[in-house]
């Protein structure tokens, strides 16, 4: 556990500061008139992401988390179990977008997830597979101006309706 905590937060580091560099081909500032600039988000949540790993890193020198105590495996059969149920619902997601929307494919994954993997009830799944969705749609194609991929011709309805909503 111990390796694999600090293994991790450095990797995960290296990352965060990749995303940094990369995110500063666009403006990273706030643009007087239009917003935020195309690297703004990235950037900053990147630059969390590292904020983030440098506190693992600290309370890992200090042996103050659990895993930094601990010389057990990193994970145990229910982990790796846990890792190939989750790793293939976030496949299928990503294969589900061009078919369904990224919105579809979130109702789903929302579905799988909480439901089947978090045996959360049938209200409350479909009340967040419903809403989160729709939210989404809201801010990225409403607020932010970002158009997220349609999926396949039969979603289309769905994308009139909330069009006719905005516009």
């Amino acid at each position: 556990m111990r390796q694999g905590e600090i293994s991790l937060a450095g990797l995960l580091a290296l990352f965060s500061l990749y995303l940094m560099w990369k995110s500063t081909e666009l403006p990273i500032g706030y643009i007087r008139g239009q917003g935020p600039g195309g690297g703004f988000w990235p950037f900053w949540l990147s630059f969390g992401m590292l904020l983030s790993c440098g506190a693992i890193a600290w309370n890992w020198w200090r042996g103050k988390s659990p895993a930094s105590q601990s010389d057990d495996p990193i994970m145990d059969a229910f982990g790796w179990r846990t890792i190939i149920w989750v790793g293939g619902g976030l496949v299928a997601f990503v294969a589900l977008i061009p078919i369904v929307s990224m919105y579809g494919a979130i109702a789903l994954f929302l579905i799988y997830y909480l439901r089947f993997l978090g045996r959360h009830s049938w209200l409350l799944t479909l009340i967040l597979a419903t809403a989160l969705p729709i939210g989404l749609f809201f801010f990225f194609e409403a607020a932010m101006l970002i158009s997220m991929p349609q999926g396949m011709p039969f979603t289309q309805p769905f994308f009139d309706v909330m069009y006719d909503i905005i516009y």
